[in-house]
């Protein structure tokens, strides 16, 4: 018996740990369903590694901008589409069930009216514009406004290809001020080893140990304003492709250390001429104001429409005769109180602002293509000065280096001012490198030749 009552209380112990087991499970998962900060967190996005090729056919799928003009595109599409539409056959039918009386008089004091009666009417109607120079001339100038919105769409590509390009090189910039910042307080580390090492064998003094700490804290916080700006410039990137801000981005590209010499300026400002958006977009509004100049004008002539109906009429649907009506219309403005002549004056003025605006055009893409050329050759030389600038600062901080070594009285000073050297020679170099590179994408840009860029 006791064994039985032993066990009987073990069963009962392992059910209500089992029943208090389970209800703490049921109450972990309750809570956990309630607690957002326990839900399950979005997978990371997968790092994006971006060319600069990369990057501009991005900027072209994904700006909103881009995507905008797209749409304009099919707006003008649905403009040209309604011109055209005038110029087509009009067809329309009405059926048309109608139960009516009709008043006949009044014989002595009394109207009388008849009884009611049914009529039935089904109609078909046509109507084509045989003759209109006038609307002939509208379809035209529609079609070239579609153009027009097509070389529009056309520029905002290319200034945001252009805007991506120059943000690569700003994110490339700031890496390159980073990784020269980083080696100067590598530099500058190392000399201050030397420097400690020296103190403790009573050479060097603690003056100089806090001026090498004074450049490198400095160092130090220009490389932390460095970082800043390359996250900065790739927020810029990501915003202008439409991406997430939370993506991580990898520039794979690096500076174009040398740039072929431009062979003509001629053929640059001929290649812009013939391919840059602006210049097309405002040849094709020259001659959208020449074509609705045209179809105002095209006014004053007579034009000739067809019209016709044909249907049956009766009194049921069942009891009907066919009739139908057929018309040539020949219509001749004559005078609608000089309005047409004010629209004529109107779109001539038009017309010669819009020969005005390709003049100024076509002097913006010309000053362009030269500027970006001279900018280009400048920064060709300050690479090449930049180069010269860094190879002295090495061999100056290489010297100083070995007159330290002698300790004279004057070659701490001569370090420092090595180290200083070196580091501007480097932010010259890479400011020199960027400026290069930057006058590579307005110069594309300029010719209208981005999409070859690389």
């Amino acid at each position: 018996m006791e064994q039985k009552r032993i066990i009987r209380a073990v069963g009962i112990f392992l059910c209500a740990m089992a029943i208090g087991l389970l209800t703490m499970m049921d109450q972990g998962v309750g809570s956990a369903a309630g607690d957002p900060a326990l839900l399950s967190k979005p997978a990371p996005l997968p790092t994006l590694t971006l060319t600069l090729r990369d990057a501009l056919a991005a900027a072209v799928d994904n700006n909103p901008d881009v995507q905008l003009y797209k749409e304009r595109i099919e707006a003008a599409q649905g403009q040209v589409q309604t011109q055209l539409g005038a110029l087509l056959p009009n067809l329309s039918m009405n059926v048309r069930q109608t139960q009516q009386t009709q008043f006949l008089g009044t014989f002595g004091l009394s109207p009388v009216r008849t009884d009611p009666f049914n009529i039935f009417d089904t109609r078909v109607n046509a109507s084509q514009n045989i003759l209109s120079i006038s609307l002939i001339q509208r379809w035209r100038a529609s079609r070239e406004r579609l153009h027009v919105v097509e070389f529009e769409a056309d520029i905002r590509k290319f200034d945001t290809m252009a805007s991506v390009a120059l943000l690569y090189m700003e994110a490339l910039k700031a890496m390159g001020m980073v990784k020269m910042h980083e080696s100067n307080q590598q530099v500058m580390s190392d000399l201050l080893g030397v420097v400690k090492h020296r103190q403790k064998n009573g050479i060097a003094t603690g003056l100089d140990i806090a001026r090498l700490e004074a450049q490198l804290a400095s160092e130090r916080q220009r490389a932390a304003s460095a970082r800043y700006d390359v996250q900065h410039a790739k927020l810029n990137l990501l915003n202008l492709l439409s991406l997430p801000y939370e993506t991580p981005v990898v520039l794979s590209d690096e500076f174009k250390a040398d740039v072929a010499d431009l062979a003509d300026l001629q053929t640059a400002v001929d290649e812009a001429l013939t391919n840059r958006p602006e210049v097309q977009a405002q040849m094709t509004k020259v001659k959208v104001t020449e074509l609705t100049y045209s179809s105002i004008t095209g006014e004053r002539l007579p034009s000739l429409v067809a019209q016709g109906d044909y249907g049956l009429i009766g009194n049921r649907w069942n009891n009907s005769l066919d009739t139908y009506n057929v018309a040539l219309l020949l219509q001749i403005p004559i005078f609608d109180g000089a309005q047409r002549e004010g629209r004529i004056a109107e779109s001539r003025s038009q017309l010669r602002q819009e020969a005005l605006r390709m003049r100024s055009v076509l002097n913006q893409v010309k000053m362009e293509v030269h500027d970006a050329a001279a900018s280009l050759a400048a920064a060709q030389e300050q690479v090449g000065i930049a180069r010269i600038g860094m190879q002295a600062a090495t061999k100056e901080i290489e010297l100083a280096k070995e007159r330290y070594a002698v300790m004279t009285a004057a070659s701490h000073f001569e370090l420092t001012n090595g180290l200083s050297a070196l580091a501007r020679a480097r932010e010259n170099l890479v400011n020199a490198l960027f400026q290069l590179n930057a006058g590579r994408v307005n110069l594309a840009r300029s010719t209208g030749s981005l999409k070859a860029l690389n």
